[in-house]
């Protein structure tokens, strides 16, 4: 499933993935045929929520305010404003009877909400 990613420098990613969480956006992405419509993953960040500020986790098109990034042969995409937030942020997914979804584990946040989908710095 690589990806090419054509006159673009691809360095680093500023966050990490779980394991499952790995697996989750892969079959994500095999399952709505996110390389036929040649969008990437973004990851960011947008104003809202309980607490300020809400991670943004979707399949999405590129800007030219975009950083690219490549994880596990999967596109990813995150506009270069927001890694101020997420630098060393880790992505989880969660698959039980207690939890389901991605978590956010984000170092910079002073303040999350109840839920961990919004947060402060």
């Amino acid at each position: 499933m690589p990806i090419s990613m054509q006159n673009k420098e691809i360095i680093e990613a500023p966050v990490t993935f779980s394991e499952s969480a790995l697996q989750e956006i892969a079959r994500i992405y095999e399952r709505e045929n996110i390389a036929e419509k040649k969008q990437h993953l973004r990851v960011g960040v947008k104003g809202g929520g309980c607490s300020g500020l809400s991670y943004v986790l979707a399949f999405d098109d590129a800007t030219n305010f975009d950083q690219h990034f490549e994880i596990q042969g999967i596109p990813m995409i995150m506009d270069k404003r927001h890694a101020i937030y997420l630098l060393g942020m880790h992505i989880d997914y969660q698959d039980g009877l207690n939890a389901r979804g991605f978590t956010f584990s984000n170092p910079n946040a002073k303040q999350t909400c109840g839920c961990g989908s919004s947060f402060s710095t």
